[in-house]
C-alpha cells in the first residue's frame, strides 16, 4: 500500500514537471492547499455535505436491500416476485432517471441521496440474494433440528454467512456511490463537492479544484476503511488465517 502511494505521487510529480502547466500542480501544492481550504474557505461544508449525502444514501440502500435480498434469497415465492423487477430495472442507466427524480423530490438533499441509494441498490441486493441462496442447507438443517426458529436461523446462520458478501459489495460500491455523488451535486445545486470542483474549474481556480478533488478521494477512501473495520470485528473468521500465519 506504501510503496503503490509513493509510486502514485512520484508519477504526479514527474508529470506536473513535464507538462509545466498551470492546471497541473505539485502534490505539495494540492496537499497544503487543501488542508488551508478545510480550515480557512467553504470546503468543510461542502465536504460534510457530500459526507451526509453517501452515507445516508449506503445506510438506506444497504438496509432496504440487505432486507429484500435476503427475503428473496431464503425463499423461492419471494425471489419469483422481487428479482424479474429487478432484472428490468437494474440495466436502465440511472443517469437518464435524474431529471425525472429531481422533478418529483426536489434540487435538495433527497433527490441526491435517492439517486445514489437507488444506484448502489441493485449492486447489494443481488450479492446479497445469489449469498443467501448459497448457503449450505446442512447448516440450516443442523440449526433447525436443535429447534430453531426461522428467525434464529436468520439470525446465527444465514446473516452471518451473507455478511463477508455484503461487505465486499460495500466497499466495491462505494466507489460507484462517490462518483454517482459527483455526478447529482453537478446538477442544479450550489452546495457539495461535486458542485465545488466544477465551480473551481470554471473559475480557473486549480488548486481549489484539485482540493476538493482530494477530499473526493478521501471520503471515498474513509468509507471503504470503515466497512474493512466493520468487517474485521463483525466477521471474525474471515482473519482467523491471518492470525493463524502470524502466530
Amino acid at each position: 500500500m506504501k510503496k503503490a502511494g509513493i509510486l502514485l505521487i512520484a508519477m504526479w510529480y514527474a508529470l506536473s514537471f513535464f507538462a509545466g502547466k498551470l492546471f497541473l500542480p505539485y502534490p505539495h501544492a494540492v496537499a497544503s492547499h487543501t488542508a488551508l481550504a478545510l480550515i480557512q474557505s467553504s470546503l468543510i461544508r461542502h465536504f460534510a455535505i457530500s459526507a451526509f449525502r453517501i452515507f445516508v444514501a449506503l445506510i438506506t440502500a444497504t438496509v432496504l436491500a440487505t432486507w429484500l435480498g435476503l427475503a428473496a434469497g431464503r425463499s423461492r415465492k419471494t425471489d419469483r416476485m422481487l428479482t424479474p423487477f429487478a432484472y428490468i430495472l437494474y440495466p436502465i442507466p440511472k443517469v437518464a432517471l435524474l431529471p425525472v427524480i429531481m422533478l418529483f423530490l426536489g434540487l435538495g438533499n433527497l433527490s441526491k441521496v435517492f439517486f445514489i441509494g437507488l444506484v448502489v441498490f441493485f449492486q447489494l441486493y443481488f450479492v446479497i440474494r445469489d449469498a443467501a441462496q448459497a448457503v449450505d442447507e446442512h447448516y440450516i438443517d443442523s440449526v433447525r433440528s436443535l429447534g430453531a426458529s426461522r428467525f434464529a436461523i436468520l439470525v446465527h446462520v444465514v446473516l452471518p454467512a451473507v455478511l463477508p458478501s455484503l461487505f465486499t459489495a460495500l466497499r466495491v460500491s462505494t466507489g460507484t456511490a462517490t462518483a454517482v455523488l459527483f455526478l447529482a451535486e453537478t446538477f442544479a445545486t450550489t452546495t457539495g463537492l461535486g458542485w465545488f470542483i466544477m465551480d473551481s474549474w470554471a473559475r480557473m481556480d486549480y488548486l481549489d479544484m484539485y482540493a476538493a478533488m482530494v477530499c473526493l478521494s478521501l471520503l471515498a477512501t474513509a468509507f471503504f476503511a470503515l466497512f474493512s473495520l466493520l468487517e474485521k470485528h463483525l466477521c471474525p473468521w474471515m482473519h482467523l488465517k491471518d492470525r493463524v500465519s502470524e502466530e
